[in-house]
């Protein structure tokens, strides 16, 4: 392997060519029309299940890649380590094998089979933890013992992606929008898992001067909605959310709440309710933080209803139900973990017959 300064630099050189490569070879990603039954309001899904690996995570991964690579912080020996509940891992486990390096990867037990089969087919390997909270301090501890390094997307998220621009998702989300009838989307819709995605669509707005605002939806047993509720960051909740990729059990360093309009809480039920709502209109599985996303925006669309408002609502389309055929489209599953998404199913029919969207008490 290559030991001198000017071989490491030379490895890191070809490593971005290699990211680079990837991203050129890779179209942007679509921007759905998903028809409601709120009038004078247009719903969109920014489709993220369509990259390499399947998630709104590609793109964090390979930003976290390229800013450990022009850091320094990889080289030829290194193994990489990260904490995730499974898409990250997925997608970090894709870029590392593109540049010819060992992953690891450090999740709850809990994390689907689905997403363990996709990073171990990666030749990512990985290492469980019993909650949720485990993951950093473990993380740390495994790139330690071996000499590698840690990417710790909970931190660098919302510092590795370029929010003023260079092709990142809020850019892609209003070029997109340019030729449609509300070419300024009144709010953009996310889910926080690292706190990255609403970092940088809340960056770009305010830098571009747009007046759309931005909200984020939590789902239960996460820590952002009370954090910045409360104006805090030392918020935790001792309990791993039910919804894979979004929600923590702590205020993550890559969310930043200042650039955050609103939140609202999200019952888990309502996640997979909306999320096989969804699923049946558009004929193809989602998985359920897309559910969470779009019970949120119907709320919001709701409220512009209320105020007498028109204009539109974007969304993300965060990865494909095929991920959790044994969660979240099991029955059995849900009835095992408590979860009723009758109440939400039938507030969503009401919903499509009436244009009025009431939430189940």
């Amino acid at each position: 392997m290559p030991k001198t300064s000017t071989e490491r630099r030379a490895w890191i050189d070809e490593a971005v060519r290699r990211v680079e490569a990837d991203a050129n070879r890779s179209a942007d990603t679509h921007l759905h029309v998903l028809d409601i039954a709120t009038p004078g309001v247009d719903l969109y899904l920014k489709d993220e299940s369509v990259h390499p690996t399947g998630s709104l995570k590609h793109r964090l991964a390979r930003s976290l890649f390229l800013y450990a690579l022009c850091n320094g912080w990889l080289g030829p020996d290194s193994t990489v380590v990260e904490a995730s509940s499974g898409s990250t891992a997925v997608s970090e486990a894709y870029f590392a094998r593109l540049i010819g390096l060992p992953f690891v990867a450090v999740m709850p037990a809990s994390t689907s089979r689905e997403k363990i089969a996709l990073i171990e087919w990666h030749g990512g390997r990985c290492h469980f933890v019993h909650q949720a909270g485990e993951v950093y301090a473990e993380a740390a501890r495994i790139a330690a013992e071996c000499g590698g390094h840690y990417m710790d997307q909970f931190t660098f998220a919302e510092r590795a992606t370029d929010w003023r621009g260079n092709n990142n998702i809020a850019e892609s989300i209003f070029e997109q929008l340019a030729a449609e009838p509300h070419p300024v989307p009144s709010w953009v819709v996310v889910s926080a898992g690292t706190g990255g995605t609403s970092a940088t669509i809340g960056r770009f707005v305010r830098y571009r001067r747009h007046p759309t605002r931005v909200l984020v939806a939590d789902p239960e047993n996460s820590a952002f909605y009370d954090g910045w509720d409360q104006d805090r960051s030392d918020v935790t909740t001792g309990a791993s959310s039910r919804i894979e990729g979004i929600g923590r059990p702590r205020i993550e360093p890559s969310f930043v709440g200042g650039v955050i309009d609103d939140m609202l809480r999200v019952p888990d039920a309502a996640s997979v309710a909306t999320m096989r709502w969804v699923s049946d209109r558009l004929g193809r599985s989602v998985g359920g933080s897309t559910g969470t996303n779009v019970w949120a925006a119907l709320q919001v669309a709701d409220r512009m209803r209320l105020a007498g408002e028109t204009g539109s609502i974007v969304t993300l389309l965060c990865d494909g139900g095929e991920r959790y055929a044994g969660t979240y489209q099991s029955d059995a599953w849900l009835a095992e973990h408590d979860l009723d998404p009758a109440p939400f199913t039938a507030a969503l029919a009401d919903y499509d017959r009436t244009g009025v969207l009431t939430l189940p008490t």
